[in-house]
């Protein structure tokens, strides 16, 4: 989630900048990690730490959905923002108040504030926050979710998946670094390019992935291996965006998602995959990104749509065999926040 004004090497307060017409985005994250033997000071311990995310936000989603999956929701609680928000930070407008309950604060920003004084880079979801200090521990999406996975075994719920399983780790990570420079930041780099020729080679390399993508699935059912994977989970949050936002406000429009047979009934899959469709608002995804970016939507009017019943069709997936689950099975706890 990106704001930026196309001045060159003007950095955004979520962290990206735009330089001689290209999109660059800041990687550089507060990578503390929580894990098992606490080396950096952080232990993994249940009702601690608090998953502070966006519904709008495509790197957020990511957590929510795995968090999900695993069914990390008593060991992690979470925190919601608004879908819009200032030059300054996320801002807990959803909550009573405008406070988040458990932190209160009003702005995530605060909780950066209280790891870095003066914190000089992006105010990014999704953040875990300390509890007991209020200061958040790591922005490191990326990390995040794989800690989920390896770290907080002890807390999966039953028949919870193998996200990133051992044996497959090497592919996940191949497939999942060209999902990420192409894909999920590939239509960044077009919404947000700041010349034709950085447009122009930012969609060529976008669509040339997407391409990709359609013959790798027109036989497997999901990336890599036959059940859902963190790869796939990187994805989706991409797919489910495209035609609500990236097709239209980030002139990423060869094609549609639904004008994609494979991607689109691949994405259909997951969406009705429980822990994938069920963390999804489009009405906050729409909110955030025709509002917030006002140097490509000035006048802030926010689409109708889509339609997204198309979501809920027959997408005939299962002919390809597969088990989404592995050996375990689907959350049947209600979705919270």
């Amino acid at each position: 989630m990106e704001q930026n004004t196309g001045a060159a090497a003007e950095v955004s307060t979520e962290g990206a900048y735009v330089t001689g017409g290209e999109y660059t985005r800041d990687t550089t994250y507060i990578e503390t990690r929580i894990t098992r033997d606490a080396v950096d000071g952080y232990p993994v311990e249940a009702g601690r730490y608090r998953l502070v995310v966006a519904r709008a936000c495509p790197w957020a989603h990511r957590s929510t959905i795995v968090r999900r999956l695993l069914g990390l929701e008593d060991a992690i609680s979470i925190g919601v923002c608004g879908p819009t928000h200032d030059a300054r930070s996320w801002t807990f407008d959803l909550d009573p108040g405008g406070v988040d309950p458990v932190l209160g604060i009003e702005r995530l920003q605060q909780a950066y504030f209280r790891r870095t004084p003066d914190y000089p880079r992006g105010i990014t979801v999704p953040a875990i926050v300390d509890v007991p200090t209020g200061a958040v521990v790591t922005n490191n999406f990326p990390q995040i979710t794989l800690d989920f996975s390896s770290e907080w075994v002890d807390f999966h719920r039953d028949g919870a998946p193998a996200l990133y399983p051992e044996d497959l780790q090497a592919e996940i990570d191949t497939v999942a670094q060209r999902v990420y420079t192409e894909v999920n930041n590939g239509v960044y780099r077009c919404g947000f390019a700041g010349s034709q020729e950085g447009y122009d080679a930012a969609y060529d390399r976008l669509f040339t992935a997407l391409d990709w993508l359609e013959e790798r699935l027109a036989g497997q059912r999901f990336l890599v291996g036959d059940t859902i994977t963190e790869a796939d989970v990187r994805l989706f949050t991409t797919l489910v965006r495209f035609d609500a936002v990236y097709h239209g406000h980030f002139k990423c429009n060869r094609q549609k998602l639904t004008e994609m047979p494979v991607l689109w009934a691949y994405a259909r899959d997951l969406f009705q995959t429980p822990g994938f469709g069920d963390t999804v608002n489009f009405d906050q995804i729409k909110a955030h990104y025709y509002m917030v970016h006002t140097d490509i939507n000035p006048t802030k009017v926010v689409p109708k749509g889509p339609d997204p019943s198309g979501w809920l069709t027959p997408h005939g997936r299962e002919k390809l065999g597969g088990r989404p689950f592995g050996a375990g099975w689907a959350p049947t706890r209600p979705v919270d926040a």
